[in-house]
């Protein structure tokens, strides 16, 4: 079966050689978007060039996407995927059975680390110690000695209980921590052994124990602010909290005032609102507050491991088997 694939993924050298190699194999056409960009979470431009294609990979406009009854799947080239989540967006795609895939499968272990690496640091208390080769360099053998943690035994709550809160739970397996993970519809047999699932209704009564609360939030209208000056207040006073989900899902006026307090112990946030975070924003001086400008999912190889996410599900498209990281 002969398809063309349309993409408006600006790929870095070497994956871009992967990319057009692996597809003229696959006997795939291209066509690459003059409105290409480097980024996976640049918006995509309006392109008439859509209107060729059966297939779309990238960051396609979710108007041409509609407006092209051609395409007969939509690869997304990023695991978030906000704009594409819209109840027309989703009645248009089933409605003539267009497929749309994210790509969750590449970002979930580097977040999943990224998540742990930071757990790791405040648990350690790394940044008092980075703030020290800088500043003082008082040698706190003493007080540190004894106010030190282990992440071991501890109670972690992860929103948004995904393919990246898997990962981390699996990180944390030998740490033995209790994982609690938070979805809005928990299935049965998602359940296992090593994780408790509970509902946002549930959620309350889990916040109050946690030692660390883990935001892997998507977007959208359920989320926006969802964790708020009443949600920081539910948490056990001097627990931490990370956001590696999205900026919008959380108040951050709210946060610096929990930071504030000492209601939350410390934060460590990847995902911030906006993009990038103003020099002068007051999460860059609140207490005990870490950041890093969306890291969480990068990696060397990103692009590549971009290509074969991508390359694998086309050609499980082209025998006609089920996609991973099917959403639609």
């Amino acid at each position: 079966m002969s398809v063309t694939v349309w993409t408006n993924h600006a790929l870095r050298p070497g994956a871009r050689e992967l990319f057009y190699d692996s597809l003229a194999r696959l006997g795939c056409r291209v066509v690459q978007s003059q409105q290409s960009s480097a980024s996976v979470l640049t918006e995509g431009q309006t392109d008439s060039s859509l209107a060729e294609a059966d297939i779309a990979y990238g960051q396609p406009n979710p108007a041409d996407v509609v407006a092209n009854p051609r395409l007969r799947w939509v690869a997304i080239s990023t695991a978030g995927y906000t704009r594409y989540d819209q109840a027309e967006f989703r009645k248009a795609m089933r409605a003539r059975g267009t497929m749309v895939t994210n790509a969750s499968g590449v970002f979930a272990g580097p977040c999943a680390e990224h998540a742990l690496a930071m757990m790791m640091s405040f648990t350690r208390e790394l940044p008092i110690y980075v703030r020290n080769m800088t500043g003082a360099h008082e040698w706190n053998y003493g007080p540190g000695r004894y106010s030190i943690e282990t992440l071991t035994g501890k109670t972690v709550v992860v929103l948004g209980y995904g393919t990246i809160g898997q990962r981390l739970a699996e990180l944390l397996a030998p740490f033995r921590c209790r994982v609690i993970g938070v979805r809005r519809t928990p299935r049965a047999d998602e359940n296992e052994d090593a994780v408790e699932l509970v509902t946002p209704a549930e959620m309350p009564d889990h916040l109050a124990l946690a030692d660390h609360v883990v935001n892997v939030l998507p977007d959208g209208v359920s989320t926006q602010r969802f964790c708020n000056a009443a949600f920081f207040a539910q948490m056990r006073r001097g627990a931490y909290f990370y956001n590696i989900g999205r900026g919008a899902t959380v108040d951050q006026d709210a946060l610096v005032a929990a930071l504030t307090s000492g209601q939350v112990g410390g934060a460590y946030l990847d995902a911030l609102d906006p993009e990038p975070l103003p020099p002068e924003h007051p999460l860059w001086t609140a207490p005990n507050c870490q950041i890093t400008p969306h890291l969480a999912g990068g990696h060397q190889g990103q692009d590549e491991s971009l290509v074969r996410h991508f390359t694998d599900n086309l050609g499980r498209y082209l025998k006609r088997e089920p996609l991973h990281d099917q959403i639609i």
